[in-house]
């Protein structure tokens, strides 16, 4: 994986209106954190894939797994429950703000760290 500026800031734009939003460089690429907590993040594959990721939690994976372009995250053989992925081809504006919005909502109702 590695950084990829423009699907960073495109994300980051995304919650430029949100309070206590910190950035952290992990995995090869940038996370965001709503009061400690992760909402997701930006990267590139090895192959080349821009995509981004989204922490929503296990109550909300059924309604992301709903949502165009969503991929369970894996690590290696193990799914990461409540993280997917979405490819920048998928991610257009308004799917960005709604897949941050679900992110967010589980982000702020955990304690801040």
């Amino acid at each position: 994986m590695a950084y990829d500026a423009a699907l960073a800031d495109r994300f980051r734009e995304a919650l430029k209106n949100q309070e206590g939003i910190s950035e952290m460089r992990m995995m090869g690429g940038l996370c965001f954190f709503a009061n400690g907590n992760m909402i997701g993040g930006a990267d590139r594959t090895k192959d080349g894939r821009g995509r981004f990721m989204f922490r929503v939690g296990k109550p909300a994976s059924r309604l992301a797994e709903q949502l165009p372009g969503a991929e369970p995250a894996m690590m290696g053989e193990r799914r990461m429950s409540g993280f997917y992925f979405v490819g920048e081809e998928n991610c257009g504006p308004q799917a960005l703000a709604a897949w941050v919005a679900l992110a967010l909502e589980h982000a702020l109702a955990l304690p801040a760290k």
